[in-house]
């Protein structure tokens, strides 16, 4: 395994990551109006801020784990197949572990459900994608 791969797809992963988050997130205004909605569930802008830097940090390491078992499971495929295969199961993984699971746990709607999971899932693929033409082993 070539460690400096692994951190450089694993920062490459990151940024993308972040990127189509905020864009998702942040910037669509339907998704933004859809969390506004359950102002009992999630924290306000200003107390998700203060904890950003935990938010990332854990997020850095899930992107090192990933990008360790992406080098861990690449089988010299081109890289964009790869990587969208890889991405297309890491989404379909947190869609039925972490936006259903939500679902069923938290007193949200089912249009924010379905927002979070085509968000999540194509977070995924294209951080996925992103991790697959960064990697390359020895």
């Amino acid at each position: 395994m070539d460690f400096g791969r692994i951190a450089l797809t694993s920062l490459g992963g990151l940024v993308a990551y972040f990127a189509l988050g905020f864009l998702m997130f942040a910037v669509l205004p339907a998704m933004k109006s859809e969390f506004a909605k359950y102002p009992a569930v999630f924290r306000p802008q200003e107390a998700m801020k203060s904890l950003m830097p935990l938010g990332m940090g854990a997020i850095f390491v899930e992107m090192v784990v990933l990008a360790v078992l992406y080098a861990m499971t690449y089988r010299g495929a081109p890289a964009l197949a790869a990587g969208a295969i890889f991405g297309a199961l890491i989404g379909i993984f947190a869609v039925c572990s972490f936006v259903v699971h939500n679902y069923v746990n938290l007193n949200i709607g089912l249009t924010l459900t379905i927002q979070q999971g085509v968000a999540y899932f194509v977070q995924w693929l294209i951080t996925g994608i992103v991790m697959g033409l960064i990697y390359r082993p020895r």
